[in-house]
């Protein structure tokens, strides 16, 4: 070896031999800092119709757990166990996991247009008939093997006023309480105070709640999306409409069977300053083991105005969002839920949920690696 080349090496082993070092150095740094805790959350979806075709979108995006919607024959009030395992059959041919699905009754629909009232009207007897079609959905669940049912205990529905010009050619559908105007002053339900709201909600949880304890079954709510202002819209106090409520909710029949379908999106939209509050509100209730879903969506505004918008977008920094999911050890689905509209979709909005699938996995593959 002549003297050049003997140079070139001695330098090119003496970096080698630094950045060993430094590199060891820097490795212990990492080793000595508190365990990173592992990522446990599951990319999920909930979007309809429960079809092979639909199905196959989901697994084309990389799905492999989802809250899905089974078939129920005509005049039903709850789907039966060969409904439920031909559902997960389904699942099955698609490498698809059943983890929730949603009922017949107590859909996030309008009271003036739902077709079976009775739990939200306390109109009795028929209240009692569809709260045991509601155990019964539980119980042939069990049976099934699927573990969670989510639901709804709202009057009013989804509230917006309209949609606005959003990123590119899309629509963002809006919310501001103070031009909102109610199509009529009153629903068929009437006035519904705070206390009556209560009394309904409870009436139901004490029939409910023993039945998903006794087959050891999730029963999941959603907020009310959104809130309103404390006197009301259309005569209905919103009592699921607040931190403060959904506190109180899962307090009745305090179980580990009921919980939340956590919709982070509406949770902001009940917040004064969602980017600075949703991560508290994300741990008071993880914490509890309150959290059976995750709607994971963004909106920019707050409490009474707000914008429906793209994940990456809005008030909510998502990436701190997630991490905190991680810091609780949530270990449930995690999933896009109300989406942008755009022109010339295929369908069921499919290119803005295909969007959501894509930003939610980065998220979750990157919080892998650094786990």
């Amino acid at each position: 070896m002549d003297r050049r080349g003997f140079i070139a090496l001695g330098g090119a082993a003496a970096a080698a031999s630094g950045f060993g070092s430094q590199a060891s150095s820097a490795a212990s740094r990492i080793g000595s800092g508190p365990a990173r805790k592992p990522v446990l959350m599951k990319l999920g979806c909930q979007s309809g119709p429960s079809t092979d075709e639909h199905f196959a979108f989901f697994a084309r995006y990389g799905i492999h757990n989802i809250c899905a919607k089974p078939a129920v024959s005509s005049g039903r009030l709850f789907s039966t166990v060969e409904e439920l395992e031909a559902l997960k059959a389904m699942g099955a041919r698609h490498q698809l996991s059943i983890d929730m699905v949603e009922p017949v009754l107590l859909p996030s629909s309008h009271i003036d247009k739902e077709p079976h009232p009775a739990i939200m009207l306390a109109d009795s007897p028929e209240r009692d008939r569809d709260i045991e079609a509601f155990q019964t959905m539980i119980r042939n669940c069990a049976r099934a093997g699927i573990p969670a049912v989510k639901y709804n205990m709202s009057l009013l529905g989804v509230l917006r006023v309209g949609d606005v010009q959003g990123r590119g050619d899309s629509r963002y559908l809006s919310w501001d309480a103070a031009n909102a105007k109610p199509a009529t002053p009153l629903t068929r339900a009437g006035p519904v105070n705070a206390d009556a709201f209560w009394e309904r909600i409870t009436y139901f949880l004490d029939r409910v709640v023993p039945v998903a304890n006794e087959y050891k079954i999730r029963i999941a709510c959603h907020p009310h999306d959104p809130g309103v202002p404390p006197a009301g819209y259309q005569g209905i106090n919103r009592v699921l409409g607040t931190i403060d409520g959904l506190k109180r909710f899962v307090g009745i029949r305090e179980s580990a069977y009921h919980g939340l379908n956590f919709c982070q999106g509406t949770i902001s939209e009940n917040l004064t300053d969602p980017g600075t509050q949703i991560f508290d509100v994300i741990r008071w209730f993880g914490t509890r083991k309150k959290i059976f879903n995750v709607h994971f969506r963004n909106i920019r505004g707050h409490r009474d105005k707000f914008l429906e918008v793209y994940p990456d977008e809005g008030s909510v920094d998502m990436v701190r969002a997630l991490q905190t999911y991680i810091e609780i050890g949530y270990d449930g689905m995690i999933m896009p839920d109300h989406v942008p509209e755009v022109p010339n979709d295929p369908g069921a909005r499919a290119a803005s949920f295909a969007f959501c699938y894509g930003y939610i996995r980065g998220l979750l593959q990157s919080a892998e690696r650094l786990a």
